[in-house]
């Protein structure tokens, strides 16, 4: 990536995380990996980014995570309850102080219950609840609704540190 399209959203997040002294974690299925790319793009992110967990799988959910297997036989991977857990468990293995956590239908496809476009999104940070969301993004295309599961991810987690400072 060239340094004219690395993410405003990213540089905003790694100058006051390293100002604040927060530590992020990724916990990515749909974007796999696409979140901690944006970040890691930006020079200096070291300092800040742990590390970013991509958990395509369920197998993966569960064995990195602790996301649980009831949960997922009762309510599916692309729901607010794993994106919570996925965050929870990305924040207390990583042991950082922030974690974001996506999960969704990137397309194409879908379902009547669970549309293409549809993701779930968790943010959970030391001493307070976990923040959790479903955007339907719509059909965008996959490659659409990864970015903007991408950047709707950075945004969450800017409004998280400008909050917390």
């Amino acid at each position: 990536m060239r340094d004219a399209e690395i993410s405003p959203l990213a540089i905003d997040i790694i100058e006051r995380a390293k100002t604040e002294g927060v530590t992020i974690a990724t916990a990515e299925s749909c974007t796999a990996g696409m979140i901690s790319a944006a970040l890691t793009d930006v020079a200096g992110s070291s300092a800040v980014v742990d590390r970013g967990y991509v958990t395509y799988s369920n197998q993966a959910k569960m064995d990195m995570l602790g996301v649980s297997s009831a949960t997922l036989e009762a309510v599916g991977a692309v729901s607010e309850e794993v994106a919570v857990q996925m965050a929870e468990g990305a924040l207390t293995r990583a042991g950082t102080t922030l974690a974001v956590a996506v999960t969704g239908i990137a397309g194409p496809g879908g379902s009547e219950h669970k549309p293409e476009g549809r993701v779930c999104f968790g943010l959970a940070q030391r001493g307070q609840d976990t923040l959790v969301e479903t955007v339907e993004f719509g059909a965008l295309g996959r490659a659409g609704v990864r970015a903007a599961t991408r950047d709707h991810a950075l945004a969450l987690v800017l409004s998280a540190l400008t909050r917390a400072g």
